[in-house]
């Protein structure tokens, strides 16, 4: 006997969001979004897209994604490659007239999307992003060897090699300098106390789950 739809919806965090919130897009991203409750306070001046370095290549610049919160166009913006872009440079957060935590509601989106499964799959940052959290939590410490590879191998051998092809004389000169070390491919550097960077962690994604559920 196949599940019933309402089951079928329960098990889909998006159609469960969908279904709490209908069309108020702004409160569901109050409640289940890092900072979302200072989205409301954008006064639509720009400062922020003037101020940031990757403005003439944003799809939406954040101003403009807080506009569409407020309109309630959740798939476009949760679907957005937007909050991807977002290098973290605080020249928004730092010239907002109204000190709104920009960065954090941008990466604050950018984890609810991918929560979700709406975050856009081909994106090079998301893949990045979640290459580098996979590869710091295994130790508490970049492995930037493994880290390398596993972005440069992601789609494949041969696309692997070439990239690193392409990259060699930026291998070389790391190699040169000390920066690059062939030997952290059979371990690398890593912290010392593992159980306390396993707890920290675990007490980490135990806020997050009690961040994720919808208020009662």
């Amino acid at each position: 006997m196949g599940a019933t739809s309402t089951e079928t919806n329960m098990a889909d965090p998006n159609a469960t969001a969908l279904a709490r919130y209908r069309n108020d897009f702004l409160k569901e991203v109050e409640e289940r979004v890092e900072e979302g409750p200072w989205v409301k306070m954008c006064m639509q001046c720009g400062v922020c897209a003037g101020s940031c370095p990757f403005g003439p290549h944003w799809e939406h610049s954040p101003q403009k994604i807080f506009m569409m919160i407020r309109a309630g166009k959740r798939d476009e913006v949760l679907r957005s490659d937007s909050m991807w872009m977002c290098t973290s440079c605080y020249n928004c957060v730092v010239r907002c007239p109204r000190q709104l935590p920009i960065t954090q509601i941008m990466h604050g989106l950018a984890t609810y999307a991918h929560r979700l499964g709406l975050a856009p799959k081909l994106q090079p940052t998301r893949d990045f992003s979640l290459q580098f959290w996979d590869n710091c939590t295994r130790t508490g410490r970049v492995n930037e060897l493994k880290l390398t590879m596993g972005v440069y191998f992601k789609d494949g051998l041969a696309a692997g090699i070439r990239k690193g092809w392409e990259m060699r004389r930026v291998a070389l000169g790391l190699l040169k300098s000390g920066r690059l070390n062939p030997f952290e491919l059979f371990g690398g550097h890593r912290c010392k106390d593992q159980k306390g960077v396993a707890a920290m962690l675990k007490k980490a994604r135990e806020i997050e789950e009690q961040r994720k559920r919808a208020p009662g």
